[in-house]
């Protein structure tokens, strides 16, 4: 079931690293600007300073914590593509599960399990909604007449 091309297995944790370095530069760095902005002392001018500042200082970590998020993720997904010798959706909810437990590792059994929980839920969810998007758009190009009319009778 492939939905969509993807990279082959060794370059894939590089494209998906960068790509959440970048989701996470983005996302963290707009998150940091209204923040930094809401905490800064009245004034445009103060504002704006304490705006750029928040985003030069936390955007960087925002986006390298995706992107350790996302080239682990991709380095369990990769070896289970080896492991199983097939590339389904268990795959992305199990490197989903792994990835949470180890990145929870430091904080203990208890945390590790509760983070893995999470992020197989959350994979599971996603990869959920993919599979029903791709079933809804290929039933949209299966019926040629959306609205149910019999056309039988029409002559051209």
């Amino acid at each position: 079931m492939e939905e969509y091309m993807r990279e082959p297995c060794p370059w894939r944790i590089v494209d998906d690293c960068g790509g959440a370095f970048t989701m996470g530069i983005i996302g963290g760095g707009v998150f940091q600007a209204v923040k930094g902005f809401r905490n800064a002392p009245a004034g445009v001018g103060h504002r704006l300073r304490g705006s750029m500042s928040a985003v030069r200082i936390r955007a960087p970590q925002i986006g390298g914590s995706f992107a350790v998020w996302g080239g682990l993720f991709s380095t369990i997904d990769c070896g289970l593509v080896r492991l199983r010798g097939k590339e389904d959706p268990w795959n992305s909810i199990t490197s989903g599960a792994l990835t949470g437990a180890v990145l929870a590792s430091r904080s203990g059994p208890l945390a590790m399990v509760g983070s893995a929980l999470m992020g197989g839920i959350l994979l599971a969810l996603i990869e959920g909604v993919g599979i029903l998007l791709t079933r809804y758009t290929a039933q949209q190009f299966q019926n040629p007449n959306p609205f149910g009319e019999d056309t039988s009778h029409m002559t051209h």
